[in-house]
């Protein structure tokens, strides 16, 4: 049996083995492969991830708070995982372990059209939110992002920056960090949330720095937050005519380029989908 996991703390509300199973299954694979969810404290994970070839694992997706972590303990690594400073699928083979960053292509993929020439407002600074800021500026978006700890948006900014600096064209749009009051007093196409705000339910509009007269129009709301509905970020965009795309839709994205490294197969995106509703 080739088995998959992904590795999160926590992880028990994760989506991953319900949708990655149903893709094995659908692909004709579930004889031959298997995914679960392991939950791996910080403190754990290096050792673990090392681990886990032994026991017969070929690959893992990983999620918060090892997004960063999971980069380091590779023994190589994409140019995408490299310039982002964060990978979310492993592979194990021939003793090697091999990052790649999917949360990028999988952003990408679940945008209603083109960010390109939009302005974007990125909230957060871990894994997730250096993909997504990766992925908007290569994609043609001015891009400004806020996280409660200042001094991890000015460092997310810095090494995006030099990534983009060493081989990139010099007319790549602006990346910038931004304050509480300047994201909120902004004028934005397009939101993607990053935090974890929403997963418990609580108020957007007190812990990140958006108004809810920000929603209104032409923008987009990516919410990455899924807690089994709508977060309320993404129930108060649609109220007010915002086009919203929920965390399960990235996640599957995501998830279907992961697949698709490990396997070699064309993901079954609509069994996917239903997978990460039912849950």
């Amino acid at each position: 049996m080739k088995r998959l996991a992904v590795l999160g703390h926590p992880v028990a509300h994760s989506r991953s083995p319900a949708m990655q199973s149903a893709a094995l299954e659908a692909l004709g694979l579930s004889s031959e492969w298997s995914y679960e969810a392991i939950d791996v404290p910080p403190e754990e994970f290096a050792g673990g991830v090392r681990a886990l070839p032994a026991d017969g694992f070929v690959g893992a997706n990983v999620t918060i708070p090892h997004k960063e972590a999971a980069l380091e303990v590779a023994t190589e690594a994409t140019d995408a995982a490299t310039e982002i400073g964060a990978a979310n699928t492993l592979t194990f083979s021939g003793g090697e372990i091999r990052a790649a960053n999917t949360d990028a292509p999988g952003l990408v993929a679940a945008l209603p059209s083109s960010a390109s020439g939009a302005c974007a407002l990125v909230l957060g600074a871990g894994g997730s939110a250096r993909a997504v800021a990766w992925a908007l500026i290569r994609e043609g978006a001015e891009v400004e992002v806020w996280n409660r700890t200042a001094a991890r948006t000015d460092g997310l900014v810095r090494d995006l920056a030099k990534s983009f600096a060493n081989g990139t064209p010099d007319d790549l749009p602006r990346l910038a960090s931004v304050s509480h009051e300047q994201a909120r007093a902004g004028s934005y196409g397009l939101i993607v949330n990053c935090t974890s705000v929403g997963m418990a339910g609580e108020d957007p509009f007190e812990q990140l720095p958006i108004d809810p007269g920000q929603l209104a129009g032409q923008v987009v709301v990516v919410d990455l937050v899924y807690a089994g509905g709508e977060t309320p970020l993404v129930r108060e965009a649609r109220q007010r005519g915002a086009t919203a795309i929920e965390g399960l839709e990235v996640l599957v994205q995501q998830g279907a380029e992961s697949l698709k490294i490990w396997t070699g197969e064309e993901p079954p995106l609509d069994a996917m989908r239903q997978a990460a509703r039912d849950g």
